[in-house]
Order: structure tokens, then sequence, then C-alpha cells
């Protein structure tokens, strides 16, 4: 789940973004990518950790409540209910859009493109409340499929390609500049959907053994497999051609190795993980606010709770993810009909945003080391350290959107609200439930 959730969206359409912000340099835009692995990989090996201490459902929310306090899990939960998800949602579902045009060779305009996309995610959403079994089927499909493009291109790329792209002149001053850390907001979010795996931490088979590898071996799988894409597509097709190209240059790509039919095949491949991607959130999403419920931290606790005995999904809880999403995926329609973010998004401000939260529950491990309670010095205190660097690194990064700041803003307001109003002393019919 977590590779097919990370895996199969930002590589395909951030590629040239990356490249843009780091001057058309391949090797700072690789140096970005293990920078912003640090707080992936350490990341999910400091939640792995807490994942081997509890089993209560809500993943991110259920370690700020166990090991913290109500207030951090109440925030924390709104933030990924009403922000988080539904941003990362609103934009790979609209990239559905952008990809099925390109498959049938048609000119769609953005609004096509994001109607399309809000298609396919009722319909995910559909079938992941109405047979779940199916969503996960879908997911290990996805997971499969998105590695043949992935591995082809990088395969091609490192074998033809011209290596000496790689380190063009002039890069030890770009470095020093610092301007290329700007590429840390793109290749997060490429990197982002790890923390989604927790959420769903309790309906897996043995999930303090099973979740813990996961959180380990995934990031560390995506990392090579994304440097390879990377520097393979831009060796193959030259750095200003991708810039130049944008979210086509897979297409393109495929057409030059395998000719139309080819590339069609390929833009399949790529369309299937793209919707994979989309499915994993929204798998995810549709827990949230039945977690706030549980915890009696959401208007409509008493109905958002309700789990449908038959189907074994929190169907009120479904509902209320789909409404956020779909005015999400508004918002993002405005935002790049007008043009408020070139070569970004919303989403990368919330990815950004969020890892105030995992360096928070970060503290609380170091914590709960310094109590005699998460094992040696290199898991209680080693690891949560250099993942805090990391998501340091990634929120210095995104700091460079334009909207982040104001962004920050409203999201501290929101929350700020939240935590006033449903962050106190559990309610008589709040609480955590079985």
């Amino acid at each position: 789940m977590i590779v097919g959730i990370v895996i199969g969206s930002g590589i395909f359409f951030k590629a040239d973004d990356i490249l843009t912000l780091t001057g058309g340099n391949i090797a700072l835009g690789a140096l970005a990518f293990a920078v912003a692995a640090i707080a992936i990989v350490f990341g999910g090996l400091a939640f792995a950790q807490l994942a081997s201490l509890t089993d209560s459902p809500g993943g991110l929310v259920a370690y700020a409540q166990e090991f913290g306090n109500r207030r951090l899990a109440c925030a924390a939960g709104w933030f990924q209910t009403f922000f988080y998800y539904p941003s990362l949602i609103s934009v790979v579902s609209s990239v559905v859009g952008v990809y099925l045009a390109l498959l049938f060779g048609q000119s769609w305009s953005l609004g096509t493109q994001v109607l399309v996309g809000g298609c396919f995610l009722l319909l995910c959403y559909l079938y992941n409340t109405l047979s779940p079994k199916f969503g996960g089927a879908f997911q290990r499909l996805s997971s499969v499929v998105k590695l043949i493009p992935l591995l082809l291109f990088a395969a091609v790329g490192m074998l033809f390609g011209d290596p000496t792209s790689i380190v063009p002149p002039q890069t030890g001053s770009a470095f020093a500049a610092l301007g290329w850390t700007a590429a840390l907001a793109p290749i997060a979010f490429s990197f982002d959907g790890w923390i989604v795996a927790t959420s769903i931490a309790h309906e897996v088979r043995d999930a303090k053994r099973n979740l813990r590898i996961a959180l380990i071996a995934a990031p560390l799988l995506v990392l090579a497999i994304y440097l390879l894409y990377f520097v393979g597509v831009s060796c193959y097709l030259g750095p200003e051609r991708v810039m130049a190209l944008g979210d086509a240059h897979i297409d393109v790509m495929a057409g030059n190795l395998l000719g139309p039919w080819g590339a069609k095949a390929v833009l399949v491949f790529v369309l299937i993980s793209v919707m994979g991607t989309v499915n994993g959130l929204v798998m995810g999403s549709i827990r949230m606010p039945h977690a706030l419920a549980l915890r009696g931290m959401v208007p409509g606790a008493a109905t958002l709770e309700r789990v449908n005995a038959r189907l074994d999904i929190p169907v009120p809880s479904a509902i209320l993810s789909f409404a956020t999403s779909a005015l999400w995926l508004g918002l993002h329609y405005w935002s790049q009909r007008g043009g408020w973010l070139p070569n970004a998004d919303l989403s990368e401000c919330t990815v950004a945003f969020s890892y105030l939260f995992y360096m928070a529950v970060y503290f609380l491990l170091i914590r709960l080391f310094f109590r005699g309670k998460a094992g040696g010095w290199v898991s209680g205190v080693l690891i949560p350290l250099l993942a805090t660097l990391g998501g340091l690194l990634i929120l210095a990064g995104g700091t460079h959107n334009p909207l982040f700041w104001p962004g920050a803003a409203v999201v501290t307001a929101v929350l700020a609200a939240a935590v006033w109003r449903y962050g106190g002393p559990v309610p008589q019919e709040g609480g955590i439930r079985p």
C-alpha cells in the first residue's frame, strides 16, 4: 500500500518542476531527492517504532493522543481530515484527467481535466465504500503495474542517455547558492503518502510487526526507484527538453522508444498507477472523520462513528471525506486557472505543513525513550532526530511556495478553533470507543 500510494503520481508530473527549480541541473535534482529522503526514510523508521507500541485506530491521531495529549491529537486529526488528505486527493485525481487526455490524444481544457478527475474520484469513493475488498485488490494491482514504466525508462535512460549531462559546469556554485532547496517541496509531494498506511494499521494482520516492516522497507525502495527514473529520463531526453515538455515528457519518451502504440500502452500503465495513488489516499481518508468521531473531536460524532455492519465501513465518514475532497478539487481548479502557483500546487503547502505534526510525534518518541519505553539510543533518539532534520529541510523548502504563509495562517486559525472546541476533556459520550 505504501509503495502504491507514494509511487504513481508525483514522480511522473513533478520531474520537470524539479529540473526547473534546480536550473536544469540533474545532479542537484538527485541531491534534493536524497535530502528529502532523509525525512521519509527516518520518518518511516520513527513511525515504525510507534506502530510497534500500539494498535489503536487513527494512525497519526492515535500516536498523538496515546503518547502526547488530546489537544495535539485533535489538531493533527483535523489537519489530516480537512487539509492534508483532501488537498492530495484533489491534485492527484485531476492528474487522472491529464493522462486520459494524453492517452486519447485530446487537448482538454483544465476544466475538462478536473471534471474527468472528479468523476473518477466519485467512482473511487463509491467502490471503496461499497466494496472495500475491491479497493484493496486494485491497490495491490496498481502497485505492481506502476513499477513497469518507471523501471523501463530508468534502464533505458541509464543505458542510452547522456551521462555527461548529470553534472554540468557550475554545479558547485549552484549548490552553494542553495536555490536548489526549492525543489524539496515538489519532491516531498512525490514522496508523500507513506503516512497514510498508519490510518489502516488496526485493520492489518499482525499490525505491530507488519506495519513496522512496511514503514522501513517501502521508503528505501521508493527512493531507489525515484533516483533511477529521474536521472534516467533526464539523461535520455535532456533536462531542457524535459522542462519544455512538462507533464508530457513521459508520453514523448515512450513514443521514441516504443512507437505510437507502445506509447499508448505505457500511458495506460501510468494512468493505472495514478489511479492507484488516488485509491490509496481515499482508503485512508475515508477513515479519518471516523477516527475523530471515536474521540469526540468533531461535530456530529455520534453519526460519523457509525460503521455499516454489512460493509464494515464508516459510511457517514466516507461521505464527509468525499465532500471535503470535492471542495478541495474546486480550490485546486481555481488556483491553477488563476495561475496562483506556477510550477506548484496547493497540496505542496499542506505536505510541508504536515511535517510540523510529524516532528511533534518524533519528540514524543524521544520522550518515550527517556521514560524507558522506546528501545535503545538508535531507535529512540538518533532516528527521530534525523527524521526531524529531514522534516525541517522539507518545511524550509515548502516556504518557497508563495501561498505557504497565507495558507499556514488559515490552517493555524482553523486548528486553533478546533482545539479550543474539541481538544478539551473527553465529553461524556465521546472518547475512544472499541
